[in-house]
């Protein structure tokens, strides 16, 4: 029975020998099962912070773009009001053109046929430095037409034709 002891007491001395070495083998599982699971932890907080930074900044992009959206049509209602504006000052320039056209035309005309008059008169009356004497067309005697020349300024001489009508000039861009 001392070799069966023997035995007994070595196998005892195995088994707690593989009883320590399971307990360690144990141990160390459970301390990298610990660190696993400290791990996944830290991972899985990293993953909510990118997550977080990410809607951050999606809401972040939403308000810019919200932002800019709010601009463009803010510019584009601008753009629409000058637009009409010009439309309308386009019109007005045309017509305003047209108009300063037809008083050059009219000018022109007045102005041919006051010196075709006057020809005709001068020819007929005769004709003092731009002065016309057309006294005997409306009945006024020698005497009553040394009055009106002494009385009337030149400038004021209906007669007077040294300055013709000149054609009206505008210049388009002075608004």
């Amino acid at each position: 029975m001392a070799s069966s002891g023997g035995n007994s007491s070595g196998s005892t001395q195995k088994l707690q020998n593989s009883g320590s070495e399971g307990d360690l083998m144990d141990q160390r599982k459970r301390k990298r099962m610990q660190s696993n699971r400290e791990s996944a932890r830290r991972s899985r907080q990293r993953k909510q912070n990118h997550l977080d930074e990410l809607m951050a900044q999606a809401a972040q992009l939403r308000k810019e773009n919200n932002q800019i959206i709010t601009t463009t049509n803010l510019t584009t209602q601008q753009f629409v009001k000058v637009e009409a504006e010009n439309s309308v000052l386009r019109a007005q320039m045309d017509e305003l053109s047209q108009r300063l056209q037809s008083l050059n035309d009219i000018l022109d005309y007045i102005n041919n046929t006051t010196t075709a008059t006057a020809a005709a008169a001068a020819a007929n009356t005769g004709c003092i430095d731009g002065v016309f004497e057309m006294d005997n067309l409306f009945g006024v005697d020698d005497h009553q037409s040394s009055y009106i020349m002494n009385n009337n300024n030149n400038n004021n001489n209906s007669w007077n034709m040294m300055y013709p009508n000149q054609p009206i000039m505008a210049d388009m861009f002075m608004y």
